[in-house]
């Protein structure tokens, strides 16, 4: 795996990890104990539920303790204010039509494009990485096909927190 991960990216995992481990995996053991006690496996609906929700909670953990032991430790390197870089937001507009949207720069485990976090990893991020306002950079999305951007304003963002961690 390898991701490039922050020590905030790191806390908010091993949270997670604990939640998982301390309140819920108890819950999830419980819920199986009960639905057992109910007879006949082969036709218990809430058994099955009950044992694929445990299951389902044990892969998170295994899924962010193997984040946490492979991942790259990175830090937020200074920049000057006007450069793109991890934990910026950034405005740009796309030359082919003008449309203009705002990102913000984060580690891959938090990138949603869907709600503007776009992964230092990612085709955009990789691109607008080190440029600075009023550069135009080259998106590759493929070997065939690619478009370009122009940044229009760069400013801070704090590491948010409140960003979720990706699911597997």
């Amino acid at each position: 795996m390898y991701d490039k991960l922050t020590k905030s990216d790191i806390e908010k995992m091993q949270k997670e990890i604990e939640d998982r481990k301390l309140v819920q995996r108890p819950n999830l053991i419980q819920a199986v104990k009960e639905a057992r006690a109910q007879g006949d496996l082969s036709e218990n609906f809430e058994y099955h539920a009950a044992r694929r929700e445990k299951g389902l909670n044990d892969s998170r953990i295994a899924y962010l303790e193997n984040m946490i032991k492979t991942a790259t430790i990175i830090e937020d390197e200074p920049v000057s204010e006007d450069t793109v870089a991890l934990n910026k937001s950034v405005k740009v507009m796309f030359t082919d039509n003008k449309d203009t949207a705002d990102y913000r720069i984060v580690t891959t485990i938090r990138g949603n494009s869907l709600k503007g976090l776009i992964s230092i990893d990612s085709p955009v991020g990789k691109a607008l990485l080190g440029h600075k306002a009023g550069d135009t950079v080259h998106v590759q999305v493929n070997p065939q096909a690619g478009y370009d951007l122009q940044i229009m304003e760069v400013g801070t963002a704090e590491d948010d927190s409140s960003d979720e961690i990706k699911s597997f």
